[in-house]
């Protein structure tokens, strides 16, 4: 075989291993089974942002060879380190890691144990998992190897199965706009955040394997990340389908990680349920892992090693198993206004960075960031319940404001700004002279 092909498919699958959270397999599912014959319009709107915005993000980030400060820099140093400050606590502590041991506790224990006490389960699960990070055992990448095609090969099996023989059928959807309320969901993947992250890992992993070249690495890096998507791309979408077709089977209050559990269970019978239960919590523990690891050494630098990254993982794993223990959902509801906030500013910066050979001019990413997190930050106020839509009433008469698209008419403006701004000076130095 092709070394470089070899290469490439190795690294494309660790991509995928590091997208492919546990966690994310219980919102497809819950996003089909509420659109449930619009459940395709919804899958183009998650799709864009629960793979596509990852794919650009990996592009983008490989155009500046994987670095976050070039990646956000061009809006101002303070900004970037303020902007991977956040998106590191999204994707660690705050959100990302206490998810995997909630996910762990409703789809691994509690079918098996009902009555069993979650901060307790979150607890020994957070024990394992400093255990694991700490030590800095390869025991739990090699599970996690094994782990990820066994849990790939277990979803098509369920996901073909379910589509050669729906377990139900469609009901009419509601939903006035399931492109934009999918569009919305897939934040909660927080891929595209992680992406911002993970490029500069697998760009270490492709100098590590004797690619130097400039061109090679941003190839190698963009065929990778094709790769993780495809995989992406053909687990959402079964999965989105699967939970459209249950849309008559079950109340529609059903919680996602119990609604996931019951296809299984209609699919494959309770041997399904637990197998799969099992896999995921695995699959969960290898993901808080790397997370973990990720976050400790992050802070640990924050503080100039002041705080040791052993000290760090034992901070960060306690905080995770208490913040587990709100359960999925409360998770959830306490994620959407700060993935509101920070996702548009996100999305305005890989996109910019993607095409960022036509855009010679640092005020554009300045302009553009700052209006797109003044606006995505009172949409995140609204989402946590607060009437403030009033500050920009006036752009409810735009398309898609309503629906939380307000940022990127603000993020255009921002950009022309920035433009304008640089055309301006240009002048002025020209008259000067």
């Amino acid at each position: 075989m092709n070394k470089k092909f070899s290469d490439l498919m190795v690294i494309g699958f660790a991509l995928f291993a590091m997208f492919f959270g546990a966690g994310n397999l219980i919102f497809p599912p819950s996003i089909g089974f509420q659109l449930s014959s619009k459940w395709f319009l919804g899958f183009l709107g998650f799709m864009l942002t629960g793979i596509g915005l990852p794919l650009l993000g990996i592009i983008a980030m490989a155009q500046n060879e994987g670095s976050f400060d070039n990646f956000a820099g061009k809006a101002g140093k303070t900004f970037a380190n303020a902007l991977n400050f956040v998106i590191v606590l999204c994707i660690g502590p705050l959100l990302a890691i206490p998810r995997t041991g909630a996910t762990t506790y409703e789809m691994g224990i509690a079918p098996i144990m009902p009555d069993f006490n979650i901060l307790l389960a979150c607890l020994i699960y957070f024990a394992i998992n400093i255990y694991f990070t700490i030590n800095q055992s390869r025991v739990i990448d090699n599970v996690g190897k094994i782990l990820t095609p066994t849990l790939l090969i277990m979803l098509a099996i369920i996901i073909i199965k379910g589509i050669i023989d729906p377990i139900g059928g469609f009901t009419a959807s509601k939903i006035p706009n399931p492109f934009g309320k999918s569009f919305l969901e897939g934040y909660q993947t927080m891929d595209a955040l992680a992406s911002t992250i993970f490029a500069g890992i697998i760009i270490n992993a492709i100098k590590e394997r004797g690619y130097n070249d400039v061109g090679d690495k941003i190839k190698l890096t963009i065929l990778s990340g094709l790769i993780a998507a495809l995989g992406l791309l053909f687990v959402y979408g079964g999965l989105m389908y699967l939970g459209a077709t249950a849309s008559t089977l079950f109340d529609g209050e059903i919680g996602k990680t119990v609604l996931l559990i019951s296809i299984i269970e209609k699919e494959f019978g309770n041997f399904g349920k637990v197998a799969l239960g099992l896999a995921v919590s695995l699959a969960c523990m290898t993901t808080s892992v790397g997370l973990t690891a990720t976050a400790a050494e992050y802070f640990s630098r924050l503080t100039k090693n002041r705080i040791s990254y052993k000290t760090m993982v034992v901070i960060i794993s306690l905080f995770s198993a208490f913040m587990g223990a709100f359960g999925v959902e409360k998770i959830i509801k306490f994620s959407v206004p700060i993935l509101v906030s920070v996702y548009p500013v996100v999305i305005v910066l890989i996109l910019m960075n993607a095409f960022g050979p036509f855009i010679k001019n640092n005020r554009c990413y300045v302009y553009a960031t700052i209006f797109t997190l003044l606006i995505s930050v009172v949409d995140g106020l609204s989402a946590a319940g607060l009437n403030v839509n009033k500050i920009y009433e006036v752009m409810y008469y735009l398309p898609f404001a309503k629906e939380g698209f307000a940022w990127v008419y603000t993020a255009i403006f921002g950009i022309m700004l920035g433009m304008m701004h640089s055309a301006f000076n240009k002048t002025l130095e020209k008259e000067n002279n």
